[in-house]
């Protein structure tokens, strides 16, 4: 299957203790009109996935940690064969927490750290103290030989901390480190003018090729950022060799750009099933429809799929196949999920003079 679901997003809940400025989901501690998925219905969900494929389950939110079946909910994805990961913000782990993290086999842990230094965390996650529970939380992860990436999300206020980030995540010992690129959905739409501009966009990509370039150990991958697959090719060519990326085995498509609606998407708390965890557009429900003929059958999807429909300059890109363009960055910016990605700087072959 070329369009094979490898990975999937799952908002269990949209609880969380938290504000974060860009969050895109706007999260809360009440999440008035959006329920948890119940744990009869979390089960029927997983049952269905993996009648038709077995992809890695990330347990997300708001906050997933907020919910006391958590664990019970990770439990039964490991029984039925799907590598379990949860994607937390770390502050309300406590030594109890990881032994049961342990206990139900989850493979792999994200935490979010947006700054280099207390006061630009806790900043962008409205909440003193963040950074102090983020750091708590690696230091008994690394107690209990719990692997741990971590997610960086990146705008003007912190786009300058963005080196000290990368170091002070070599010196945690985190699996991997992947670099947001924000997209303005949810409350991210209220910091619209700290999105780092285009004119910067490449720039911090090229700082990105170079870094992992010389990195040995920690695994990079910049996220909701697809033109970087053309950068790493423009590069590689001038200097005459072949950069080949590492990729996490519980990663996807290692060497693609945007990946939504391809090889991977998200299961919001209401069922439906959106492309990314940044694109606000359904494909389908879950309660209602089956995963596999969402995943095969919905218009929105298929037309993802489909290079050639793309507009503008990303439908005549000769990197189209390998970037595609941010679709969710598309849609949010200019509400066609087809057209170019807003913040690429760069002029096809065929349209340069």
């Amino acid at each position: 299957m070329e369009f094979e679901p490898k990975w999937i997003a799952w908002e269990i809940t949209r609880r969380c203790n938290l504000k974060c400025v860009h969050c895109r989901s706007s999260s809360e501690l009440e999440a008035a009109g959006h329920p948890d998925v119940t744990i009869d219905e979390a089960k029927k969900i997983m049952d269905d996935i993996a009648s038709y494929a077995s992809p890695v389950l990330v347990l997300s939110g708001g906050e997933p940690l907020v919910r006391e079946d958590v664990f019970d909910i990770a439990r039964y994805g490991t029984n039925k064969g799907f590598r379990m990961c949860l994607a937390t913000n770390g502050t309300l782990v406590t030594d109890e927490i990881c032994k049961k993290i342990k206990d139900a086999d989850i493979k792999m842990v994200s935490l979010s750290l947006d700054g280099a230094k207390p006061e630009t965390h806790d900043n962008f996650r409205n909440q003193e103290g963040a950074f102090e529970g983020t750091m708590n939380a690696i230091q008994l992860f690394k107690e209990h030989d719990i692997p741990f990436l971590i997610n960086s999300s990146f705008t003007l206020r912190n786009r300058d901390e963005i080196p000290d980030i990368y170091q002070l995540v070599k010196k945690l010992g985190a699996t991997a480190w992947y670099m947001f690129m924000i997209v303005p959905t949810g409350r991210g739409e209220d910091i619209m003018g700290e999105l780092i501009p285009e004119k910067v966009y490449d720039e911090i990509l090229e700082w990105h090729y170079e870094t992992e370039k010389k990195e040995d150990e920690l695994l990079m991958r910049p996220t909701c950022a697809p033109h970087y697959y053309r950068i790493v090719r423009q590069k590689a060519k001038e200097e005459g060799e072949h950069f080949k990326r590492r990729n996490l085995q519980f990663s996807t498509g290692g060497s693609k750009g945007c990946l939504a609606g391809q090889l991977i998407c998200l299961i919001d708390v209401d069922g439906e099933v959106l492309p990314c965890s940044y694109f606000a557009k359904s494909a389908g429900n879950v309660k209602r429809t089956s995963f596999k003929e969402i995943w095969e059958e919905s218009d929105l999807f298929l037309q993802l799929r489909d290079f050639k429909g793309y507009k503008d300059n990303c439908g005549q890109c000769e990197y189209n196949s390998v970037c595609g363009g941010c679709r969710a960055r598309a849609y949010s910016m200019t509400g066609d999920f087809l057209a170019q990605e807003p913040f690429c700087s760069y002029t096809p072959k065929k349209l340069q003079k």
